[in-house]
């Protein structure tokens, strides 16, 4: 079952596997998106029919690493968390 939220889609298994495995439900997640510095990274570990790729992104003091790809008009999310290489490629871009 999708869930649409805005600009974002997401599966409502994926974001609930992904709660407890991260602590990030989706609605967060896309918080990403408005982070003016945020930086969009193409995921060429994982990118095979489609093109993943990773937002990172402040929320709430935090640096969130997003895992996502667009899909049909949407930016469909399908994972999240806070891992420390995406901190190291935040501050590293932005300084």
């Amino acid at each position: 079952m999708d869930k649409e939220f805005g600009s974002f889609i997401w599966d409502v298994k994926k974001e609930i596997i992904n709660y407890y495995k991260h602590g990030v439900n989706f609605t967060t997640a896309s918080k990403a998106f408005e982070d003016p510095k945020r930086k969009i990274y193409v995921d060429s570990r994982h990118s095979k029919k489609e093109e993943r790729l990773f937002c990172i992104g402040k929320v709430e003091g935090k640096i969130l690493t997003v895992r996502f790809i667009y899909r049909r008009g949407k930016i469909r999310i399908f994972g999240a968390g806070y891992w420390r290489k995406g901190e190291t490629y935040y501050e590293k871009e932005t300084g």
